[in-house]
């Protein structure tokens, strides 16, 4: 009996989720071609190198480069499955921006041929993927294309959304649940097909408005919940609580379960994606717009707090710890703890040093504003104010013998047994306010 033949795949876009989920596809047997406009991104994956920081990445791209399972290029070419998985950013008003999509949709349908699949992974407002599906009908009108065509068509269009934690990548695009929404049920039992080769979590099949908007909502969800946690800590602070022990105990409650506050919210989903609900019914989204409208406002009161407390000390050597949107990552995208630093950094220039392991240099907003990038055990040595903003492991591992006589605001809530401060003899300076 002859062995089903596996498709040739083409993922478009070789960042945070493309590549990792063109590694995980060439290890499933499948042969692909990774395709990005940095010729920098595919040069380095071409020698079996990563661009990025994600846990056991770069093992799994050397070995499937070295098999010949991974392979990468500028430009698109004929395959059978077609996964786009390219930046949807938003401009200065919060409206989405699907050009790198149908950019994307553009250049594969120039090698369409009847038989293959198309799917969009990008987060994207409801209704990109008709919109996608417009555009391929319009570039290709020799091809029957579903939802345009009473006949059976020539090719399925799909959206299936990602849903991982950075950190944890490669691990949850195998075994999370996928949804899986076809433009038509017969496009979605296409793709349904490609997933179950290596999806180990359950792929649930629907239209592809319903992904987009799952999508969204999942993002929203965290987006709405965070918000209530951060205004809790701005709120503990005025009234001189410590919201940490607050939380602490309000969780004890079967049914309470309240996050973690921070300087904010950052990375490109859960910072991002809400908006594109906000843009899509702006009449009916007070809550989430409010949620988005607290969640970006803490950085400033973050700021606020912090500059005064630098100005208070005025010959205190500042330590910013982390530039990350969360720990044990080098994502930098759309980070509050970035926002914040740079900010101390453009205001106070050489006395703030920046703490960051995932970095080798600072990014370029830095130059010339004097901030320098130190390690940790030389922040423990030099400086004498610590800015907790990324619960990084290695921070959590700074005991207190060390923190001894530091000040410290701690955005973050890592060290819960740092003593009061003589600057403010209550302790507070630990609250995420």
């Amino acid at each position: 009996m002859l062995s089903e033949k596996k498709p040739e795949v083409c993922v478009l876009g070789l960042g945070y989720i493309g590549l990792p989920t063109a590694a995980i596809i060439a290890r499933s047997g499948c042969r692909v071609l990774g395709v990005d406009v940095s010729e920098h991104v595919v040069s380095t994956i071409a020698e079996g190198r990563i661009h990025i920081e994600e846990v056991d990445l770069d093992g799994l791209v050397q070995g499937v480069v070295a098999r010949g399972m991974l392979r990468t290029s500028l430009q698109v070419e004929p395959s059978d499955v077609f996964v786009i998985a390219v930046p949807t950013p938003f401009d200065d008003k919060h409206a989405p921006d699907i050009s790198y999509v149908l950019q994307a949709a553009s250049s594969i349908a120039a090698v369409l041929k009847a038989g293959d699949c198309i799917i969009l992974e990008s987060t994207s407002p409801v209704g990109t993927t008709e919109e996608m599906r417009d555009l391929i009908a319009k570039l290709r009108p020799d091809l029957k294309v579903p939802g345009l065509t009473s006949d059976i068509p020539d090719i399925a269009i799909a959206y299936c959304p990602e849903r991982v934690l950075p950190g944890r990548i490669l691990e949850e695009l195998t075994n999370n649940d996928r949804s899986i929404g076809g433009i038509t049920p017969r496009c979605a039992r296409k793709a349904l097909t490609f997933y179950r080769r290596f999806v180990r979590g359950e792929c649930i099949t629907t239209d592809a408005r319903s992904a987009e908007m799952t999508k969204l909502v999942e993002n929203a969800y965290r987006d709405v919940n965070i918000a209530f946690a951060n205004e809790l800590s701005i709120v503990a602070d005025r009234m001189g609580l410590d919201v940490w022990e607050v939380i602490r105990l309000a969780n004890r409650h079967p049914r309470v379960n309240i996050l973690q506050p921070g300087p904010g919210v950052g990375g490109h989903c859960i910072a991002v994606d809400p908006w594109f609900i906000i843009h899509g019914a702006p009449d009916e989204t007070p809550l989430i717009r409010t949620a988005r409208w607290v969640n970006d406002g803490k950085v400033d009161h973050v700021l606020g707090k912090a500059g005064a407390l630098i100005e208070a000390n005025p010959d205190a050597k500042v330590a910013c710890l982390g530039l990350a949107f969360k720990a044990n990552i080098d994502d930098f995208r759309e980070s509050p703890a970035n926002k914040v630093a740079l900010a101390l950094a453009q205001k106070f220039g050489a006395r703030i040093r920046i703490v960051e392991p995932y970095a080798q240099t600072l990014p370029p907003a830095y130059d010339g504003l004097g901030a320098s990038l130190i390690d940790v055990d030389d922040a423990i040595e030099s400086c004498d104010l610590f800015i907790v903003l990324v619960d990084h492991d290695v921070f959590k591992s700074i005991p207190l013998a060390e923190r001894a006589g530091k000040i410290v605001y701690d955005t973050r809530g890592i060290w819960p047994d740092q003593p009061a401060s003589p600057e403010r003899p209550s302790g507070h300076l630990r609250l995420a306010g």
